[in-house]
């Protein structure tokens, strides 16, 4: 398996025996039963190299309906958890600077992720860790349609935030690591 295909096959791994299994994400089984999420792997580790990669992202996704959201892993470059988040801030502005903006949103996950004001060691912040850094593109349309067809939308956070704390840190510490593992 080459390295790129070990990204995909980690990232999977994450989606369905995390986000799935433990519902973080009411709306990902229906992408996963329908394979409707693509994920790929963006070798650049320059932000130029990884915003003009995002932006290809959204035009693919413009081009091809079928593709609900896309995982892009940007395992290389954005290590560090603050790196990322620079990364975060301007692929958002490319989004609004290139029209995107109303059309699709991004959600961030990182292996070191931490909510600001949090402690790092606070096993909410495991709601957001990923296997490697991961920009997740969103269509609008469709998170506006299914979050209208869930009741209390909101509550989402706040009942995965309740649910990893019982949880605690260790225990999503070595579901992170099983993915990984081959």
């Amino acid at each position: 398996m080459s390295e790129q295909q070990q990204y995909i096959a980690h990232t999977e791994n994450w989606v369905k025996q995390v986000i799935m299994k433990y519902n973080l994400c009411p709306f990902a089984r229906r992408e996963v039963e329908r394979a409707s999420i693509r994920y790929v792997v963006v070798e650049q580790h320059k932000i130029k190299a990884v915003l003009q990669a995002l932006l290809a992202e959204c035009a693919l996704l413009d081009e091809q309906p079928t593709v609900e959201t896309t995982l892009m892993i940007v395992p290389r470059g954005f290590e560090g958890f603050y790196a990322y988040l620079d990364l975060v801030d301007l692929a958002n502005d490319a989004l609004f600077e290139q029209g995107y903006e109303g059309k699709y949103q991004l959600a961030s996950f990182h292996p070191d992720y931490c909510f600001d004001g949090e402690p790092q060691d606070d096993a909410a912040n495991y709601t957001n860790r990923s296997p490697y850094p991961t920009l997740h593109i969103i269509r609008e349309a469709s998170m506006e349609q299914a979050l209208a067809s869930y009741d209390h939308p909101e509550s989402i956070p706040e009942r995965n935030i309740q649910f990893a704390r019982r949880k605690g840190s260790e225990f999503f510490s070595r579901l992170l690591a099983h993915c990984t593992r081959r």
